[in-house]
């Protein structure tokens, strides 16, 4: 069995001995949903992308110094093997995004990107 070292975390270990890959979503969010939209996030949308079953880890981080108006976040979701990702896509993915649509309009804009973690 694996066990991190203190000051080590599991991401770390599984990047180096297991692979795994990283989906995330940057979100700009307007001033006038903000609130909503974190709570919404926290309380619905990450907790029910991670019941797919598709990814074994989230984080939610807010970006820093961006000269964007409104608020950006970028939400990863970890995942261990390309077709986790492709069956999240295929199977899961519209039904989420069009509640986000639907929820909050035209108060956001989105982009997502696929990652591999390298060490």
């Amino acid at each position: 069995m694996l066990h991190p070292a203190k000051g080590q975390n599991w991401t770390k270990i599984f990047c180096t001995f297991m692979g795994m890959f990283i989906y995330n979503v940057t979100v700009n969010i307007d001033d006038s949903a903000h609130a909503d939209w974190v709570k919404w996030m926290k309380e619905k949308h990450i907790p029910d992308v991670m019941k797919t079953g598709c990814f074994v880890d989230s984080q939610m981080l807010k970006v820093l110094f961006v000269d964007d108006t409104g608020h950006t976040y970028s939400t990863q979701y970890k995942f261990l093997e390309m077709p986790d990702i492709e069956r999240y896509q295929k199977e899961f993915a519209p039904a989420l995004q069009a509640e986000h649509k639907a929820i909050f309009g035209e108060s956001y804009t989105a982009f997502r990107t696929v990652l591999q973690c390298i060490d």
